[in-house]
């Protein structure tokens, strides 16, 4: 007999487990199907495990750094067990075994197993169906999107998921793909001793940010040794011994010992395509933004919705639904996105771009500066960043930024804040910042903006 519970989600990702904890002592029977690791994608082969890889790099590159500020020699070997232990730790050695147990712990119920929505209220697993009364909740995300090149389908290629907890440091790595997921660990592996070389078949790399980004992490990542091909694609791969040889459209050839393809995303819609859904243009769940809804009595949350392939958007979403599960009439609110790259420097915007901005009819006033011009970037001895305002001339508030600096992270949160509450560039022109920090480049740039 099918068991009926008030919610039934697909996915335990970060979503998932948002929505467990926060209906605990709600009085709202839940169940959760995930049939992979409790946690999803991030806490095992995406943002931890790679960052805590891109950190083992960093201090590598610090290290080094020391020659010109401090140190008239520096000498290091480097330990590539020791990094992938420390990565596999930090990535709970693949063992969901606690973020299981929280969850149940709260009160969901953990199936596991791979599931999926037969109907607008049933989802099957292993021949057991589970009746959703009061809603559906889809948060399955997304995987790896292969691109259809010739020949890669026979070869054994990785994708983030092998790259980020690595048993094995390669001497040649081709990259396929120039977006985050590529330039981060480009970096990282360049800085631990492979050579590396990225196949980007758009004009640059970052496409989604501003053009300034792209421009100056492309040096940024030559400086290092990093060979970076772009507006050429990649038209077949081969395995010749012991190499991947990739062709690209152009007759240029480049060869490595691993092949990491980091093209993209693209929705688990195996699960829920059967109930008839409809999807976006790109094949992601379409739901209405603010109330997360695909259909009445059916919710979309995180990667799947294509609305922002972030950990901290699925929990937001997470949070949202749990509330409106519980009668409120809460309502996401994407207007505020923040997106970091976290190369050294880092790579952080949010908002608008110029150019969506302009597209969108805006009155555009732009201001744009380098921050390694700073006291503090003269301090860090860090060259060749980028710091760039959009702004709503005739509203008076920003509407974009993006930061290609050290801790740009950190420093965006101030203008996260400025786009979701529509701060008057004048106010922000009026905050103290402190001297030196790297966020006091801000001052200049607001005041030039505002006035």
């Amino acid at each position: 007999m099918p068991q009926e519970f008030d919610v039934v989600c697909l996915g335990a990702g970060v979503a998932g487990e948002a929505i467990g904890h926060q209906l605990k002592g709600s009085g709202i029977s839940f169940v959760v199907i995930e049939r992979e690791l409790v946690g999803g994608e991030c806490p095992y082969w995406g943002c931890v495990p790679s960052k805590t890889f891109l950190r083992s790099a960093e201090t590598l590159a610090e290290a080094g750094r020391a020659r010109t500020l401090a140190a008239s020699r520096v000498d290091w070997e480097v330990d590539f067990p020791k990094v992938s232990k420390r990565v596999l730790w930090m990535a709970r050695d693949l063992d969901d075994s606690r973020p299981s147990a929280a969850l149940e712990e709260a009160g969901a119920t953990l199936v596991r197993g791979a599931g999926t929505l037969v109907d607008l209220r049933t989802v099957e697993v292993g021949g057991e169906q589970y009746v959703a009364k009061k809603a559906v909740v889809i948060a399955n995300g997304g995987t790896a999107a292969i691109p259809p090149i010739e020949g890669l389908d026979k070869v054994d290629f990785w994708t983030n998921r092998q790259a980020a907890v690595p048993r094995e440091l390669p001497e040649r790595l081709v990259i396929l793909g120039g977006g985050a997921i590529g330039v981060e660990l480009a970096q990282g592996y360049a800085r631990l001793g492979s050579r590396v070389t990225v196949l980007e078949a758009g004009p640059r790399l970052l496409a989604a940010e501003e053009p300034e980004a792209g421009e100056a992490m492309t040096a940024h990542l030559k400086s290092e040794g990093i060979e970076i091909i772009v507006n050429d694609p990649c038209i077949a791969v081969e395995r010749q011994a012991d190499a991947f040889v990739l062709h690209m459209k152009s007759g240029a050839i480049a060869s490595g010992d691993r092949l990491l393809v980091a093209t993209g995303r693209r929705p688990n819609f195996e699960a829920w395509k059967p109930a008839g859904l409809a999807q976006t243009e790109r094949g992601w769940l379409k739901v209405d933004p603010e109330t997360l809804m695909a259909r009445d009595g059916i919710y979309g949350a995180g990667d799947v919705t294509g609305i922002a392939g972030f950990t901290h958007v699925a929990y937001y979403h997470g949070t949202i639904i749990a509330r409106r599960l519980k009668g409120e009439d809460a309502r996401a609110d994407h207007l505020a996105v923040p997106r970091v790259t976290y190369t050294d420097p880092e790579v952080a915007s949010v908002g608008l771009s110029e150019h969506v901005a302009r597209e969108r009819g805006i009155d555009v006033k732009v201001v744009q500066t380098d921050p390694g011009e700073a006291a503090r970037g003269y301090i860090a001895d860090f060259h060749g960043g980028v710091l760039k305002l959009i702004a709503d001339r005739s509203r008076g508030v920003l509407v974009g930024a993006t930061l290609v600096t050290p801790r740009a992270g950190e420093i965006l949160g101030e203008l996260v804040l400025a786009l979701k509450v529509g701060t008057p560039l004048k106010t922000m022109a009026d905050v103290i910042h402190p001297y030196p920090a790297f966020n006091r480049v801000l001052g200049g740039a607001l005041s030039e903006l505002a006035f």
